[in-house]
């Protein structure tokens, strides 16, 4: 007798009027939005932009969803196609049946398709979004539980889950909960992967290799699990030979590129690392030209005017060649003051005299000279 267990639900759909909620739907769903969100925090932390992953999830998701379809209804196709079935179930997506290896193969077609237009790099993209389709699949594995599917061996383990459904030749009992185990399983990879990314800056597609390996290696051990119908080779479920050599495939591909491209792509996504480049420029220029400008129109203001304010002169001097005309100018005027109000008689005495001849009238502007000469010095 079982003392605990985990109950099913009495069904898998409710209605909202005539519109159906289906679990099953629900769970994908909110397993796609989770998964863009963490890809889009991943990819603008490696310095991509904001809403580039949803842009090119527009693309992989649907693929992805094509290819589960097809890779389940092909594997399985004695459900669709023997005597006594409909085909057209086949298109019943809704009720259960997706293959993980036909909806990561087709959304990797997808995903290539949008990083191409976008000329973004696929492997950096995997890497981005591979714990976050870990984390999908986790919560895409309890829609197995709304519709009593894809349970493994009889058990009477107090996390058992309970069967009560007696159609296509299910037997109501308490049996493994795979589905559960599979759960669990990806978000222990989707952790895997964020600490190792950090720890090792994995780049050039080894997040994603690494993802597909952990998640092979525990596909391998829980389907050995399961019951439900499946063909066999040799002993083993397709499936199980499945993750075998996809996981070995991921094993060589990270030995592989670690050797030819070590580290990780410096440039994940060349638009953002351009539009940050041509901004900066753009802000240098501004910081560069506009006190230029502006020393320059100050300097021209003090020569037309011929007021011998030394700190204008000054900062005439410190701009380059259009602020030391400003200065030489300012010098000429500033003389001429000078030898006005000191009485000299004569303009073009020189720097020298015009000093003397400011500093004796008492009005300043020989020390203002001398000391815009010394900034000019300086700069």
């Amino acid at each position: 007798m079982e003392l605990a267990y985990i109950p099913s639900p009495s069904r898998g759909v409710l209605y909202l009027g005539p519109v159906p909620l289906r679990g099953y739907a629900f769970c994908i769903i909110i397993g796609v939005f989770v998964a863009v969100w963490l890809g889009g925090r991943r990819w603008v932390a490696r310095g991509g932009r904001v809403g580039t992953v949803a842009d090119i999830a527009v693309w992989a998701v649907p693929f992805g969803l094509i290819g589960g379809r097809l890779y389940h209804v092909i594997t399985d196709y004695q459900l669709y196609f023997s005597e006594g079935r409909d085909w057209v179930d086949a298109f019943k997506i809704w009720e259960g049946g997706l293959g993980i290896w036909g909806a990561i193969a087709f959304g990797a077609l997808g995903a290539w398709i949008g990083c191409r237009r976008r000329g973004i790099p696929l492997p950096a993209y995997a890497d981005a979004v591979a714990p976050g389709i870990a984390v999908a699949q986790a919560i895409g594995r309890w829609g197995n539980w709304f519709n009593q599917e894809l349970y493994g061996r009889a058990t009477d383990l107090p996390w058992a889950v309970e069967i009560t459904s007696s159609a296509d030749g299910r037997i109501p009992g308490t049996y493994h909960p795979t589905f559960l185990y599979e759960s669990l399983w990806c978000i222990g990879v989707a952790v895997l992967v964020i600490w190792a990314d950090r720890r090792f800056k994995l780049g050039h597609g080894r997040a994603f290799a690494l993802y597909v390996a952990a998640y092979c290696a525990g596909r391998f051990w829980i389907e050995y699990l399961r019951v439900d119908d499946a063909h066999h080779i040799l002993g083993l479920r397709l499936n199980n030979w499945t993750a075998l050599l996809v996981l070995l495939l991921a094993v060589a591909y990270i030995v592989v590129s670690a050797k030819k491209r070590p580290g990780r792509e410096a440039v994940v996504e060349p638009a953002a690392e351009a539009s940050g480049d041509a901004s900066g420029t753009g802000d240098a220029s501004d910081a560069g030209t506009d006190p230029e400008s502006e020393s320059g129109s100050e300097s021209g203001s003090d020569s037309a005017a011929g007021s011998g304010s030394g700190p204008d002169a000054a900062s005439g001097a410190g701009t380059g060649e259009a602020g030391e005309a400003g200065e030489d100018a300012a010098d000429g005027d500033r003389d001429g003051t000078a030898a006005e109000d000191g009485g000299a008689g004569s303009v073009g005495d020189g720097d020298a005299e015009g000093d003397d001849a400011g500093a004796k009238s008492g009005d300043g502007s020989g020390d203002d000279v001398t000391d815009g000469a010394g900034s000019a010095k300086k700069g």
